[in-house]
């Protein structure tokens, strides 16, 4: 078994309404998602992906069709954060993602975890799974969740 891992980058805003300090102000945060993926090397001559756990360039696509383009420059909000909601919904064609925890690190890290795990588990070959989100909130910052 051999894990590879794709890294990506995005911004987005958020809030964290209890926090005690300047997060629960509104702020923005150059993300970096780390997504890693193990199983065996493809060994199917003339395939592209001959040698591989998985393509770089599909690990890419299916993190950013489902994680990434959806999460980059939009502002991340509580569902239960409503005075941001009802400020942000009255921003025309504002983009905004409603989720139904506060998104601290810890949780977006989940979120992305759950979310991408259908996509890559399985696939490929069958053996491939996704054992672990890392997110980056500042270069000194992360959370990491494992499957």
């Amino acid at each position: 078994m051999i894990s590879v891992t794709r890294r990506l980058e995005f911004d987005a805003g958020h809030r964290i309404p209890d926090h005690r300090s300047q997060c629960r102000n509104m702020h923005g945060h150059r993300y970096v998602l780390e997504v890693t993926l193990a199983g065996d090397v493809v060994n199917v001559p003339g395939a592209s992906d001959n040698g591989m756990v998985m393509d770089f360039s599909d690990i890419k696509a299916i993190a950013r069709e489902h994680v990434v383009d959806k999460w980059d420059h939009a502002f991340l909000v509580f569902a239960g954060d409503t005075a941001v909601r009802a400020f942000l919904e009255s921003l025309p064609d504002h983009k905004t993602v409603v989720l139904d925890r506060i998104p601290t690190v810890e949780n977006l890290a989940r979120i992305a975890f759950d979310t991408l795990f259908p996509h890559y588990h399985g696939q490929y070959g069958g053996d491939l799974r996704l054992v672990r989100v890392r997110l980056y909130e500042t270069p000194n910052c992360w959370a990491d969740c494992e499957g």
